[in-house]
């Protein structure tokens, strides 16, 4: 493949990933399947009812993966039997949304009837409002997922097939989310009053539902701040996993030979070592602007 076509091939794969990236998050606040789930979780145990879409069918990463394998597995056999790669993409990208869709509805319902018992009511304009978004941002995310692996296998010189280049991508992108988007998902409104690194009272478990832009927050709520910031945060992560690791294929293609598949192979290690002392120095720079860690006071302990 020519070097230029190659990097304009790679630079839009990473734009997909940008943008898969910022969907899934908004995705997963909209349906409160990002970590501080286990908040919403608790709210109605705490006198907490809310207005939030509860579904966290799963964590994140196997809930993309789920989504991207179903797309990219009916997208393959579209392709295999000679349909066009456009169709084929979109056409699964719209069946993983529905069957997600499906999945969220029921988990939601099930949730949220489950806690009936502390009062917490089942809103269905809640259901409408919010489930059409998580379908809409999982058929996105999917899409560019789809594009993203296509793009890889048939012209990065990917060796791996089509559909489990996208169940490997669909884990990777729910991990970034879970990972980096979730911390615009209402933590900075809960602990903004607390010390770094301080522990959370277990009275003050459920709060993080209480407080919207227009009165008790719901998923709307969320998205709408995650676009801001967590979206965007999570959208360049992934762009930069997929791009960074598709930059060493190109470069070094295993393909010409196994001396370019020792080299993608070094050179992959080297990356990954320089982003670990990376990441260590920037924890290292926190603890020390922020710090230190500390756990927080209770009146058992005064």
């Amino acid at each position: 493949m020519d070097p230029l076509l190659g990097l304009g091939v790679l630079a839009f794969a990473g734009a997909a990933a940008a943008v898969a990236g910022w969907s899934e998050d908004l995705e997963s606040v909209a349906g409160s399947q990002s970590n501080p789930n286990s908040q919403v979780q608790l709210a109605p145990q705490m006198a907490r009812p809310h207005r939030l879409f509860n579904k966290a069918i799963s964590g994140e990463p196997p809930s993309n993966a789920l989504m991207a394998v179903i797309g990219g597995s009916i997208a393959y056999v579209m392709i295999v039997s000679g349909i066009s790669s456009l169709f084929a993409v979109v056409a699964g990208s719209v069946i993983a949304a529905v069957f997600h869709a499906y999945l969220s509805l029921t988990a939601h319902l099930g949730r949220i009837s489950g806690q009936s018992r502390f009062r917490q009511p089942v809103y269905a304009d809640v259901i409408v409002s919010c489930l059409p978004a998580i379908a809409s941002y999982a058929f996105l995310t999917t899409l560019c997922i789809l594009i993203v692996s296509l793009l890889t296998t048939q012209y990065l010189g990917n060796p791996f097939p089509f559909p489990l280049v996208a169940l490997i991508l669909g884990v990777t992108v729910g991990s970034v989310g879970s990972s980096v988007g979730d911390i615009y998902y209402g933590a900075e409104r809960l602990y903004q009053s607390t010390e770094f690194g301080s522990g959370l009272n277990a009275s003050g478990s459920g709060n993080i539902v209480r407080y919207g832009e227009a009165g008790i927050r719901s998923g709307h709520d969320n998205s709408w701040f995650c676009s801001k910031f967590g979206g965007p945060a999570t959208g360049l992560t992934f762009a930069a996993v997929v791009i960074l690791s598709s930059w060493i294929t190109l470069l070094f293609n295993p393909a010409l030979g196994n001396r370019y598949g020792i080299l993608a192979t070094v050179t992959g290690v080297i990356l990954i070592l320089i982003v670990f002392a990376l990441n260590r120095a920037l924890e290292k720079k926190a603890r020390r602007t922020f710090g230190p860690y500390r756990e927080e006071k209770t009146e058992a302990s005064e």
